[in-house]
């Protein structure tokens, strides 16, 4: 070993010893100083809270983990806060939460960036881009990556504060009632997916179409729309979709990973003791993990449900399919940086992180799927 390997290696172990050294120190001193601000903490001031979601009222999975975070909130601030739970359409409609929360006429809501495309051109981004990163990427890039900041950067404006909570994982392409062959199979189709993938499919000469999720199946059965996405095997089973459709396609090219997110009015969050935000954000990161937890033992079950209980196709879109998608998907992102310097900003951003992070991705989780599973 070199001598300037060998300073560069005792360099590091240096710094570990003393990281972990000063963090005991830290710790202790926090402990300290923890003590000392709740002695101003009024444990007697109550909090009452309301979150309207973009989903209809205890769905599984995202609307029941809403009702979970809520109590947990409440566990652990031994009561002093309590959530509300309201599903989409009982306090108001399921996509109106965006304005609702920046008003301040509710306190915060759950679903996905991608519903306020027609107000942030560049929210789709921080919920899924189109045969771009998945949800353990995506994960990375907000957590870790500096997406966060960028993310509270582009909702500052409207008094928003935006916390990841939840992810579906990959999902399945869609609901289909007539076969896709060929890119031209596409063209008139009339399919709800909103987001980066509506305007995908619009590229494509598709016809995208944005309702809530419990408008889809009447939709569907009514010949109102053609193909709709949604989720994946367990919702998708749940909804019925699989008695009004013949074809289910993989894989899901526009949702390869989307985040869901918890908005809160920012002015509010920011009244809250210290301690109540960080238990916030605590339940918010613990939904976060158990969603997509929750979404991959569900979806392996029904999968096979679908697959023994009904006559349903599921079948790969065809990779001249995909090759077309993917072109369109080039087209529109190139036509939104463009057009916008804040979504420029965004989409180079992410950019950077997903080529930073795919060569470990390939020589890993890639290399493991590929050669291993």
């Amino acid at each position: 070993m070199s001598e300037k390997k060998f300073n560069n290696r005792r360099s590091f172990i240096q710094k570990a010893g003393s990281a972990a050294l000063a963090g005991s120190t830290l710790g202790l001193a926090a402990c300290t100083s923890a003590g000392e601000k709740n002695i101003n903490i009024n444990f007697n001031n109550k909090y009452r809270w309301k979150m309207t979601t973009t989903w209809p009222p205890n769905f599984p999975v995202v609307g029941e983990g809403c009702k979970m975070m809520a109590e947990w909130v409440k566990e652990m601030s031994g009561g002093r806060m309590e959530i509300t739970v309201y599903g989409g359409g009982e306090l108001i409609p399921a996509l109106e939460g965006f304005d609702a929360v920046s008003s301040g006429a509710v306190e915060m809501n759950h679903g996905a960036a991608y519903y306020w495309a027609g107000k942030l051109q560049c929210a789709p981004f921080f919920t899924a881009v189109p045969f771009g990163m998945n949800a353990q990427q995506m994960g990375s890039w907000i957590i870790s990556g500096g997406g966060q900041q960028l993310w509270e950067e582009v909702y500052a404006p409207f008094d928003l504060l935006p916390i990841i909570c939840g992810n579906t994982g990959v999902q399945m392409g869609g609901w289909f009632n007539k076969e896709v062959n060929t890119l031209d199979d596409i063209k008139g189709l009339k399919m709800r997916i909103p987001g980066l993938g509506g305007k995908v499919f619009a590229q494509a000469g598709g016809t995208p179409i944005l309702v809530s999720g419990g408008e889809i199946y009447t939709n569907l059965e009514r010949g109102v729309i053609d193909a709709t996405e949604w989720i994946g095997p367990y919702h998708d089973y749940n909804m019925g979709f699989h008695q009004v459709a013949k074809y289910y396609y993989y894989p899901g090219w526009h949702e390869p990973g989307p985040v869901l997110e918890l908005i809160c009015n920012k002015s509010k969050f920011a009244e809250l003791p210290k301690d109540l935000q960080e238990i916030v954000r605590t339940a918010a990161y613990r939904l976060n993990r158990w969603m997509m937890a929750e979404f991959d033992a569900k979806n392996g079950e029904y999968l096979q449900k679908i697959k023994n209980e009904t006559d349903v196709q599921i079948t790969a879109f065809p990779k001249n399919v995909l090759a077309g998608l993917k072109k369109a998907t080039n087209e529109v992102i190139s036509d939104l940086v463009e057009q916008d310097d804040q979504t420029r900003k965004i989409y180079e951003h992410y950019s950077s992180f997903r080529n930073q992070i795919n060569p470990w991705m390939d020589i890993s989780e890639k290399i493991f799927y590929n050669e291993m599973g």
